[in-house]
Formats: C-alpha cells, structure tokens, sequence
C-alpha cells in the first residue's frame, strides 16, 4: 500500500487529471449511448412469469406493457360531454399514432368503451398498448405521450396518467437528497477535524467515487438487467461509505503529521494501515452485497452489481485520488492550532502548549492514554459492564419489536407522491372504479381442444362469484386462436393481502377445479401476481441468505482476530441491528408511522427485496465499525494481555471516530428518506436507524460491557485450529508504543503538555 501512496503523492497532478478524465469520460459515454435500466421483477421458473412467455410467442400485441390514460371532469361537466369527448378523442388519436403505440382503446369505442366510464359519469380512461414492455421503451417516446395527454388539460377537465412505462418516465434520480447528505457529513467533519481541508476532502473522495460507480452503472445497464432505482441506492451507499472510508484514512494522516512523519511518510503510513482497513471493509461490503447473486434473482443482480461497482470506486477514490489530494493540501489538512504546535515543535520551543491549559486535563486511569469525553465513558462503562449492557439491549430490542409483524410485498403507485400523475391516476382509477382497478390479474388460458373454450367460459363465470372479485371479462379471440386472455378486477388493492389471497384462491381451488377432465390450462399473471410471486421466492431464500452472510461475517472475524467468541459477539450485533432496521421499517411505512410525511404514501407492505439489500450492506457496514473497534483492542491486548486494559483503551480511544463515522452514515442515509421514492425512503430509514443505534447502542456500549464480562475468553482459539486458519492482518503495521510524540485531536496537548513540564 506504502508503494501506491507514494506513487499517488509523487505523481498527484496526473492522478487527479485521470480521475477528472474518467468522469468526464463516463459523463461522454452516457450522454451518447444513454441507458438502459430494467424494472422487471420476473421470476422465468414462476406461473407468472411463463405466461408472460406464452403471452409474447403467441399474442406479441398482448405481451407490451399497457398504460392509462384518466381522466376526471368537475363543476358539474360530465365526461360524455361533446366538448370534453371531442377534446379528449383528439388526444387519444395523437397517442394512438406516436412512437411505440400499438393502440389504444378508449371510452368512446362503441359498446364495450362503456364500461371504461364510471358510474357517476366525472371519470374516464383509455388504456394505451404499447409495442414494448415498459423498461424497452425510449423515455422520449413515453414523455412524448404525457404531454399529448396532459395537453389536454383545462379548467374543469382534469388528465392523470399511469403505469409502469409512464413511472420510470417520470421517476428523477438524485436531487436535493444527495446535497442535504453531503452537507450535513461536511458539518460533521468539520466539527471533527476544525479545519477546512480535512473537512472536504472526504467529500470530495466519496464525490469522484460515487460519481464513477454510478456513471459507470448506467453503462453496465446496456449488458445487465438493472433497475432504474440502482443508482439512487448505489449513491445512498457510495457516499455512506466513501466519506467514511476517507474519513478513516484523513484520521490516520494527521496523526502522522502530528507525530512528526513528512508529508509524504504520513500518506504512505496512513494508507498501510487505515488504507488497509478500507481495502477490507469495502471487500466486505462488495462481496456481501455479490451474496445476492445466490439467490438468483437477475432483478437483485442488477441492484448488486451497481452498489458494488459504487462500493468498489469509492475504495479505489480512498486509496489513489485521496492521497494525491492530501498531497496538494499538505499541512493545511491539520487545524491551525495544530499547524502552530507542530511549527512550535520543529523550531526546538520548549513551551509547546501552556501548561496552565493543560493542567485542566486529567490522565484516563491508563497510563499513557490521556483522558476525553470517550475514555471517561470507557471507564465508566468498564466500572458498570451488566446495567448499561441490559440498557443497550432493552433500547435495540423495543426498536425491532415491530419486525416480527413484518408482511413483505410490493407497494403501488397509490404510496406515490401524492404531486404525481401516477398516484393522481391511481386515485382516481380507486375513487372511480375501485381499488382492484389499478392491478387486474390476466388469465392467460391455453384452449387446445374444441371443448376447452367452453370449459374456459364456465371458469369465467365461476371467478364471478369468488369473494373479492369485481369484475371479469374475456378478450375477443380470433377463430382458431389457441391462447386466451381473460381479466379479473379484485376489489381490493394490488398491495393488499387480500389480492394476495385471491391470487392463492384461483390457483389451488377455482382453476384447478375448472381444468379437470379437460386440456385447459390456465395460468395467473399480470404484474399484480409477477410481484407476488417474486415475493414469495424472495421470503423462502431469505433464511438461507441470511445464513450464508452470517457464516461469511463470523468466518472472517475467527481469521482477523483468532478468537471465537470475537466473530460471536459480533454476529449477535449484526442481527440485532437487522432487527432494529427492520423494526424502523415495518413502524414507518408497514404501520403508517410517518410515511404520508416523507412523501412516501400510506400504510403498505415492506418492499420484498429490501430486507435483502439491506442484509448485505447492514453486515458490510456492522463489519467495518467491529473491526475498527475490535482491532484497536486485540493491539493492546498483544502488547498487554490485560483484557480490561484491552477493552478500555480501544473502546476510548477508536470513539471519537466511530460516532463520527456513524453520524456521517446516518445523515447521509437519512436525507434519502425525502427523495421522493417509496422504495429509496425505506433504504434510507432502515440504515439511518440502524447504523445510528450500531454506534451509539452496540459499539460504544454493549460490546465492550460484554467484552469486560467475558475476560480473557475474548481471546481464546484452540491451539489446533490456530495453526490450520491462515492468518490474516486487517491494519498492517501495528501502532507505536505511546510515546512523547503527540497524537491528533484531544490527545496531542496533555502529552505535548506533559513534554513541557519536564522540561521545564
């Protein structure tokens, strides 16, 4: 690491230029060849999934995706108005000749468009097919179409749009939610390091990191199936972890400086311990975040593959472009106190700081570490291990209560922000025709022989009388066509359990009845059901997944710090902390505690491929606080074998630098909870949540209270297991015996002090 740092500083200039260079690059290529996300969330073993198939073999025209267009009259105008069907005809005849249009059946057609008018006559739609699903689709060709529609707008005639292909149209990614982040880690550093430099160059670092990954995301997208909502998560993580992985190794560097290293010794030490560091706790969030191509879900692939491209960048920033810029910035990384005390130093002064200031400083009860707010709670909690650990734990456990209610889904446009024309849409679809108009199930039948259609037809008026069904209807069909489509309207809402239910109903109980003695096969599809079916492939893997990171974590903790109880303790922590993520999840958007506030609609189901997600990033993130702490404790207990010397001095001293990462995680995934997305809300509660009370609950509290209780069984590996595992270093060198020199932060002045009183 020595090696690259000082090729980094040697040669800053270029390597800043290529970094520029390869934005800019990134930015040429996007702005060219553009992107191509994909929203599907198919599942190619699913019932849903292989009548989609069917659907695109056999009806090409039937597989597109279909879209709404509604609208709602007031004042006393009805829909059937000549005035308002003449304006709305002329809209509908624009859409049905754009781009990407295969038709449009609308209110006006004759008999059946009848139907597509509600009962009070104020509300209309027309259903727009396209010749693509929603995620082939240019955006041109659908912003094209909104506008057709919304320019149809007047006083008393309003027009809404929705569907999948209308969503990802209008979906914004970033916004004000990246800049509140990045300014709120950027007062939290300053306050931190109480110098301008220091400040900004993690934001800059996790800045050129984040902005790579994700430029670099969206051309993957052309090669893999990734969702559009990939590269807001892949910020929401990228920044998280890049400001905090810069933050670690800026730490490190104006310890160095402070101790006495030249500039160039400094980057190069800072990078071979805490660059170390950073290279293993961004490997570990990659390859978790990689866990999830066990499930094979090309869906969660696609969000894998761009959080670990943006994971991976920002370490790459950390350990190339960092130390160039630290290299430019020179001395004013440090605080001009520190600049003055170290300018005080090499000049030979005696009296380096006033004595009288520093008298005010008490030692820590541990001979050569100085007293801070952080080793004064060390001691205290090391004095009362048990009460605080049983507060922790009564604090973590009412958070996660709410968990074990959790119901995973997938929410509707009704959870979208209430100023968007799908949630407008979908309101009015609801107050028009029902909740279950806004996610119709499709039958798709294949009728071989000549007495299936009427086999079919019998089904048809069967589903009539099921609960929950509204309406049903069968598409025309040509003669001699083998493949039918019938549609049925639940009458409860896509989210709802009770379309869930109904799904279940009409596969195991009413179609199964209707096929016997016959060659009708009929299949459930619609995205209602392709949803529900990826969730509940999602909910049986979960289990395993979680195992397998479990496993990972604890494995990787037994080689880092050949111990046992070490990788146990800390896989205790990371569930708890999934426990309180999810907690926070199910209050606020399951429950309904807020979620209306944050623009991220009403009570719902919690995302099914969140909890997955936030797995593989909660353990990367758990991980890397763990061994920071955990790592500063096995030194001390490598020079010492004192475990209460061990536990107090690394929890005191690694402190003040894990709540300063963690604030900075918090603030940065908490200001995505006003993005404006459902989904990205969720990311952004369970990690701002979670990662919060890891530091503050787990970290500064509960593990090393746990720690003092155990003694020296922290420490125990069988001898015969010792020599089989290979061994591994997480920071390379190991610190300095504590000496005269001084220390950055609150720790330079009483040794600095101390100097001077000697002399003196």
């Amino acid at each position: 690491m020595s090696v690259i740092a000082r090729w980094c500083h040697k040669h800053r200039l270029v390597t800043v230029v290529v970094w520029l260079a390869l934005i800019i690059g990134l930015g040429a290529l996007t702005g060219s060849a553009g992107t191509k996300y994909n929203d599907t969330m198919s599942i190619p073993a699913s019932e849903s999934s292989q009548a989609m198939d069917l659907l695109r073999q056999s009806l090409p025209a039937s597989a597109g995706d279909s879209d709404q267009v509604v609208w709602h009259t007031t004042g006393g105008a009805k829909v059937t108005d000549p005035a308002v069907q003449q304006r709305m005809t002329g809209a509908l005849n624009q859409i049905a000749t754009a781009p990407g249009v295969a038709g449009v059946t609308g209110p006006y057609d004759g008999p059946r468009g009848a139907l597509q008018v509600s009962k009070d006559q104020t509300t209309a739609y027309a259903t727009i097919n396209f010749a693509q699903e929603a995620h082939d689709l240019p955006d041109a060709e659908v912003q094209h179409i909104i506008d057709v529609a919304q320019g149809a707008r007047e006083t008393n005639l309003q027009v809404e749009l929705g569907g999948q292909a209308i969503s990802q149209a209008e979906r914004k990614i970033g916004g004000a939610a990246d800049l509140i982040g990045v300014l709120a880690a950027l007062l939290v550093l300053g306050l931190v390091f109480r110098a301008a430099g220091a400040a900004v160059m993690p934001i800059l670092t996790g800045v050129a990191g984040v902005a790579t990954g994700i430029l670099g995301t969206g051309q993957l997208s052309h090669l893999f199936a990734i969702s559009s909502t990939a590269p807001t998560l892949a910020t929401l993580v990228g920044l998280g972890v890049g400001i905090d992985y810069a933050l670690f190794i800026v730490n490190r560097h104006r310890k160095g400086l402070m101790s006495g290293l030249s500039v160039e010794d400094s980057i190069a030490k800072a990078l071979n311990t805490s660059g170390r560091a950073v290279i293993f706790a961004g490997g570990t969030v990659v390859i978790a975040l990689l866990g999830m191509f066990a499930l094979g879900l090309s869906f969660l692939n696609g969000m894998a593959i761009g959080a670990a491209v943006t994971v991976s960048m920002t370490v790459l920033a950390a350990i190339t472009l960092l130390p160039a810029m630290l290299g430019f910035l020179k001395l004013r990384v440090l605080s001009k106190k520190q600049r003055r005390e170290l300018a005080a130093r090499q000049a030979g002064v005696g009296v380096l700081v006033p004595y009288a200031h520093a008298s005010r400083r008490r030692p820590s009860g541990v001979p050569g570490h100085p007293e801070t707010v952080f080793t004064r709670w060390a001691g205290k909690v090391q004095a009362k291990p048990l009460g605080k650990a049983l507060l922790a734990i009564a604090v973590m456990a009412v958070v996660a209560v709410p968990f074990f209610s959790i119901r995973l889904g997938n929410s509707d446009a009704g959870n979208d922000p209430k100023s968007t024309t799908t949630r407008q849409a979908y309101d009015l679809l609801a107050d028009g025709f029902g909740k279950g108009f806004n996610g119709p199930l499709l039958l798709v039948a294949q009728t071989p022989a000549a007495g299936d259609q009427q086999a079919l037809t019998t089904l048809v008026d069967r589903i009539k009388t099921v609960p929950d069904v509204a309406a049903v209807s069968a598409r025309p069909t040509q003669p001699g066509q083998a493949i039918a489509v019938v549609q049925v309207v639940p009458v409860s809402s896509p989210q709802d359990k009770a379309t869930t239910d109904l799904i279940g109903t009409l596969r195991h109980d009413v179609i199964p009845k209707a096929e016997a003695g016959t060659t009708l096969h009929v299949m459930v599809s619609g995205p209602t059901a392709i949803s529900n079916d990826f969730s509940h492939t999602l909910t049986s893997k979960l289990p395993l997944f979680v195992a397998i990171i479990v496993g990972l974590g604890c494995l990787l903790m037994i080689l880092a710090f050949r111990s046992l109880l070490v990788p146990l303790i800390g896989v205790a922590m990371n569930l708890l902390t999934m426990g309180v993520a999810f907690g926070s999840l199910v209050a606020v958007f399951q429950w309904g505690w807020g979620s209306e506030a944050l623009g991220a609609g009403g009570a719902g189901p919690v995302e099914a491929f969140v909890p997955v997600i936030v797995i593989s990033i909660l353990f990367g993130l758990s991980m890397d606080y763990q061994v920071f702490l955990i790592s500063r404790m096995h030194e001390e207990w490598s020079h010492s074998k004192d475990n209460s010397r061990s536990v107090r001095v690394g929890h005191g001293e690694t402190g003040q630098v894990i709540v300063a990462a963690g604030i900075i995680m918090a603030c940065v995934f908490g200001a995505f909870l006003f993005n404006g997305q459902r989904v990205i809300a969720e990311f952004g509660m369970a990690l701002a949540v979670a990662i919060l009370l890891d530091v503050l609950m787990l970290r500064l509290i509960l593990v090393p209270a746990l720690m003092h209780r155990f003694g020296k069984a922290n420490w125990w590996l069988p001898a015969w297991l010792d020599k089989v595992l290979p061994h591994m270093s997480v920071e390379g060198e190991p610190e300095p015996v504590p000496g005269a020199v001084a220390t950055d932060g609150p720790y330079d002045e009483p040794e600095l002090a101390s100097a001077n009183h000697r002399i003196q």
